[in-house]
């Protein structure tokens, strides 16, 4: 359940070329990941998992493009982590993750290049392959665990598993 009252959704993309990195950041009062098929189709018993899971903090949504660098990297983990969204004392946006020891959810979402300019299904020829994908996606979780932002990045790539995102 989302109470969109309390809810920023921000999507950040600092080099501002849709061709690059992307996160679409939730602010979340908690949040987790349920695991619901496996990439072979099978249902996990007891219909799912829960693969990660935070309490206050950020959920993201990483768009990984085939031209994406460590470098950009850096700068959106740095970016996101020195944003201002939260509320201070007085009700105004003035905090960051740190100050209110906020934790990240991190989600790899391909799905963040669909380019739908022409006909009605979607091309993802933008988006990162999951050779290069999935590493970079861990180096961007690596940057987050390293600068102390706790949750745990959850890889969840559509090829390998179906899952659902939740918070409120």
């Amino acid at each position: 359940m989302i109470n969109v009252e309390e809810s920023v959704f921000l999507c950040c993309d600092i080099i501002r070329k849709d061709r690059f990195m992307k996160f679409v950041i939730q602010v979340v009062g908690n949040a987790s990941v349920r695991v619901v098929e496996e990439a072979d189709g099978t249902i996990p018993e007891g219909g799912g998992y829960v693969s990660g899971s935070i309490g206050r903090g950020f959920m993201v949504l990483v768009g990984i493009s085939g031209t994406d660098t460590e470098a950009i990297a850096d700068k959106m983990v740095e970016k996101m982590r020195k944003l201002r969204i939260f509320e201070d004392e007085n009700g105004k946006t003035n905090l960051d993750l740190a100050a209110v020891g906020g934790e990240v959810l991190l989600v790899s979402q391909f799905t963040l290049y669909a380019d739908c300019k022409k006909g009605n299904r979607p091309s993802f020829i933008h988006a990162g392959l999951p050779d290069m994908a999935e590493p970079m996606f861990n180096y961007i979780a690596d940057k987050c665990r390293a600068a102390g932002d706790g949750g745990a990045p959850v890889p969840l790539y559509t090829s390998e598993m179906r899952g659902i995102c939740s918070c409120c």
